[in-house]
């Protein structure tokens, strides 16, 4: 159980707090950002202190806070702290402090139908968009001719380097409202690579994980067929096709993901619930 949830942006602002069970005080927020300050990079996601402990993940520079006096499964108020990011770029576009700002009051009513008592109730999307009222602000997109007026080096200059298509951020209670958006959606692929050499320069470990984001404006239940080629396997397998083949040691699916025609066909059917999730998470080693 959960027995308060902040954020906080790094310099130590409080943008957001909701106390769900009053067990502690709201020193916790202070004495959470003291110590998180002190703690190396790699520091596992959990801070003890002597109210109980704090769970935190750290995503575009702002610090995401899960505190509880009980014995939580980290795995599960880790997992879902990633899934309260998505859902807040899902209803509000982006995500960054002046986001916060602005939709404080549509985040809040998101966590009022998220947690009952500290108690996860549900974190779908789908669920989730029948029950908000508030509208989201979106954030005036930074332009070039504007920089005299805020200066070279203003916040929103800072945010805005790399602005990424404005349709992809833009909130999912949008959809309903806006002509010709109920039938777009956006695929990433991400990668990440670990590598390990050793002092004689030999390559010793390479792990590479990767994964295929979506972020769907579809209307409901509809189906997309994804179809890959022959040279993709996973774990002991059969290679099939040509000598350059796509092997993966491990390969996990989202729930909508339906798998009946994959072994025969490799084809996917999927039917996306709306906001960004992730279908296909890939795993390689060598």
């Amino acid at each position: 159980m959960i027995s308060q949830i902040f954020i906080l942006s790094p310099r130590g602002d409080h943008l957001l707090y909701k106390d769900f069970r009053g067990e502690d005080s709201k020193d916790v927020v202070d004495i959470f950002y003291q110590k998180v300050r002190a703690l190396p990079r790699d520091q596992a996601p959990v801070v003890m202190h002597h109210q109980g402990c704090s769970l935190f993940l750290r995503q575009n520079t702002l610090y995401f806070v899960v505190t509880s006096r009980s014995n939580p499964s980290p795995f599960t108020i880790i997992q879902f702290l990633i899934r309260l990011v998505s859902l807040i770029k899902d209803h509000c576009g982006t995500l960054n402090e002046k986001t916060l700002q602005l939709n404080f009051s549509l985040i809040y009513e998101l966590l009022d139908e998220m947690l009952d008592y500290g108690y996860i109730q549900t974190t779908s999307s789908d669920i989730l968009k029948n029950f908000i009222q508030s509208q989201p602000e979106i954030p005036k997109q930074f332009s070039l001719f504007e920089l005299g007026n805020i200066g070279l080096f203003g916040a929103d200059t800072q945010q805005s380097k790399v602005a990424p298509s404005n349709a992809a951020n833009r909130p999912v209670l949008a959809m309903h409202a806006e002509e010709g958006v109920k039938t777009e959606i956006f695929v990433d692929v991400i990668e990440r690579l670990t590598v390990v050499i050793g002092g004689n320069g030999a390559l010793l470990r390479a792990d590479v994980q990767g994964e295929v984001r979506m972020k769907c404006f579809l209307p409901s239940s509809t189906e997309i067929r994804i179809g890959l080629n022959e040279e993709f396997s996973i774990g002991k397998a059969e290679l099939r096709g040509y000598a350059a083949a796509v092997k993966v040691d491990e390969c996990s699916f989202h729930q909508s993901v339906k798998l009946e025609e994959f072994e025969s066909n490799r084809i996917l059917k999927v039917i996306p619930p709306h906001g960004e999730e992730s279908e296909v998470d890939e795993t390689t080693r060598s």
